[in-house]
């Protein structure tokens, strides 16, 4: 098979198979952007997505929060158990099976998913944010936690300048990512009675009513607040992409891939901030591989590393 340098026996194998359909049917963006890595790193990003996807799963259904509290830190000690290494290759569950594995072939800090447990259990608990702070703690336990999980994965090219920040890059473009898609999904939210922005970002553009309806809240500057936060979305992309110079070319590309298509996101979004309250704003199939054929190219991370060796990203 493609890149697959390893043996591995039927059961993991199957494992990871079932990790891949899980992403490829639950993530398009993400398994978009996987797609240019290597096998076994692909494999290993979709046993990450599936272990997540779990998570996130318990925390956006229907139990009570009692029942939800119970099913992730029962979901917490399927994770101690595969870092004790107690997981069998003939275990019955099919994502543990492969999060142990490549937990064996990838130096993966799964604390980060312990991280995404805390961040869910958040949600659970109906936390609101205050201050940008606040959120931060926030997006670092369910998105930055991710970033340095991935960088995991993708390791750093050796003799990288720089590469003691990669984890602190990773982690930034986590951010940056679930920034964006708190703005692309205020409305949705809203309709599950939860809302991210924080409270004196609301305040300051009069949007403390909320986002329950296809239009601003009266009032409000909406598209003053939307601005606001794509600037400091902008801000942690061009921070977190200091990254990419120190992958090699696919992970390199497969980051760039992800990153790229929320930054355009972000775009449309800029352009049209009302878009975010009649619906979800998404890329057509034809710019997402626009992006991917960038990143695969190269073009990001060169840029990337100019701009860093002047000083300056953006």
């Amino acid at each position: 098979m493609e890149g697959q340098t390893t043996y591995m026996s039927a059961p993991v194998q199957a494992a990871y198979s079932y990790c891949e359909a899980v992403t490829g049917q639950q993530a398009r963006n993400f398994a978009y952007g996987i797609r240019l890595l290597p096998y076994e790193k692909r494999q290993a990003m979709s046993a990450l997505y599936a272990f997540s996807r779990r998570v996130d799963d318990i925390g956006d259904g229907e139990l009570d929060p009692e029942t939800k509290h119970v099913r992730l830190e029962e979901t917490r000690g399927l994770l101690g158990r595969i870092r004790d290494g107690a997981v069998d290759e003939d275990d019955t569950d099919p994502v543990a099976v492969a999060l142990a594995d490549a937990t064996r072939r990838f130096p993966l800090p799964l604390g980060g998913l312990d991280e995404l447990i805390d961040g869910v259990l958040m949600d659970v608990r109906g936390a609101t944010y205050e201050t940008w702070d606040d959120l931060k703690t926030y997006c670092r336990c369910v998105a930055g936690a991710i970033g340095r999980l991935s960088l995991g994965v993708f390791g750093t090219q050796p003799g990288a300048p720089g590469a003691e920040r990669a984890a602190e890059y990773a982690d930034t473009l986590g951010l940056a990512l679930q920034l964006t898609n708190i703005l692309r999904d205020v409305r949705e939210d809203a309709g599950n009675g939860r809302t991210y922005l924080p409270a004196d970002d609301l305040a300051k553009f009069g949007c403390s009513a909320g986002f329950h309806r296809a239009t601003p809240p009266p009032g409000s500057d909406f598209a003053g607040l939307v601005h606001f936060e794509v600037r400091r979305a902008r801000a942690l992309f061009a921070e977190g992409y200091r990254l990419l110079p120190m992958l090699d070319r696919r992970s390199g590309a497969c980051v760039a891939a992800m990153a790229g298509i929320y930054r355009r996101l972000l775009d449309r979004i800029e352009r049209d901030p009302e878009a975010v309250l009649r619906g979800r704003v998404s890329l057509p199939g034809h710019e997402k591989a626009y992006v991917a054929v960038r990143g695969l190219s190269g073009l990001d991370a060169r840029y990337i590393s100019r701009r860093t060796a002047r000083g300056r990203v953006s």
